[in-house]
């Protein structure tokens, strides 16, 4: 078996620095070619061990991909930077952040990966360029180049998924669906959002009549729940449907607004299921039944897979999708 000696000799550095790196000690510091070497350096003496922790990497960039919408909707956003930040500086990581994927590019040689948080559409030119002068990155909640970069995020079709199977398991079969517009992406641009692609294809599945309830478009914003609820319950007042599905906690919150100026309650006459969790979904009027989304675990899987992706060197992408969790509340609650 090969020995941290065998490496240290083979590298240059000392065996205490050796030792420290391969075990992932997270207090310490060496300039990045270091930290290169030694890696090099053992893999060419075949070392490995079922013990062996990957080494974190020191300089991480961070892609601010967000847009500035409206408070509520960026408040999840504002929640994973922090939670992403929290989760860096326990593994003593430094981080720095770029609102521009074209800063980033420029930028590239003074880090050794980078991790974007932020739905905005990204050019698959831009996606190629930055993947030639910094190939180890990890997209947080979107998969804009499943090809170039390794990815983690909530399973929202499965979300879906289940949020249909409850609301059917409950005796509700006329389920509506409200969202806002949004890409699913690869190097090739498609303008729906992933929720919405799922719920089409398990209704129709599931056997569902989704005809002509189904309501999508604008930004995730309060406004645009509001303005959607409003033709929901123009469309539908005297036979509204037995329940809506809603992409975000955002726009359901527009969505109760709309329905109880109407004279629509809830759950009463509809039933209402979103996804997020956010604060504000224990402050509305019902109270919010929604899908939890667990940030910490996207940061920290994030940071793993982008340390993984380095230390290995592999080229071969990996995207991990992370489960969510209902939260009950008033809007909906499911039959017994």
């Amino acid at each position: 078996m090969v020995t941290m000696k065998e490496i240290a000799q083979k590298s240059g550095f000392s065996q205490a620095t050796v030792s420290r790196l391969l075990n992932g000690d997270p207090t310490l510091s060496v300039k990045e070619e270091t930290r290169r070497r030694i890696i090099e350096v053992s893999e060419q003496l075949g070392y490995a061990t079922g013990s062996r922790r990957v080494a974190l990497p020191r300089r991480v960039a961070v892609l601010d991909n967000a847009t500035r919408e409206e408070e509520l909707a960026d408040a999840y956003f504002d929640e994973l930077r922090s939670v992403l930040g929290d989760n860096a500086r326990a593994q003593h990581m430094e981080l720095t952040s770029f609102s521009h994927i074209d800063d980033l590019i420029a930028d590239a040689g003074d880090f050794d990966g980078f991790i974007s948080i932020g739905p905005s559409v990204l050019s698959s030119d831009r996606l190629l360029k930055l993947h030639l002068v910094l190939p180890y990155g990890v997209f947080i909640d979107i998969n804009p180049a499943p090809s170039l970069f390794d990815s983690v995020q909530p399973d929202l079709s499965q979300t879906i998924l289940d949020a249909l199977d409850m609301l059917v398991s409950s005796g509700k079969r006329r389920i509506g669906y409200i969202g806002g517009t949004g890409f699913t992406m690869g190097l090739h641009e498609y303008p729906e959002d992933g929720r919405l692609t799922a719920f089409r294809n398990w209704t129709e599945r599931l056997g569902l009549d989704a005809e002509g309830l189904i309501y999508a478009q604008g930004a995730f914003t309060v406004d645009t729940g509001r303005t959607l609820g409003e033709e929901a319950v123009n469309d539908h007042r005297d036979d509204m449907p037995d329940a809506f599905i809603v992409a975000a906690d955002s726009i359901a919150v527009g969505v109760l607004q709309a329905f109880t100026a109407a004279g629509v309650l809830v759950p009463r006459d509809t039933s209402v299921i979103s996804i997020n969790n956010q604060a504000i979904a224990q402050y509305t009027s019902p109270t919010l039944t929604s899908y939890d989304i667990n940030q910490n675990e996207l940061a920290d899987t994030a940071i793993t897979m982008l340390a993984e992706a380095i230390s290995s060197r592999r080229t071969l992408h990996h995207h991990t999708f992370i489960s969510t969790t209902l939260v009950v509340r008033d809007s909906f609650v499911p039959a017994r």
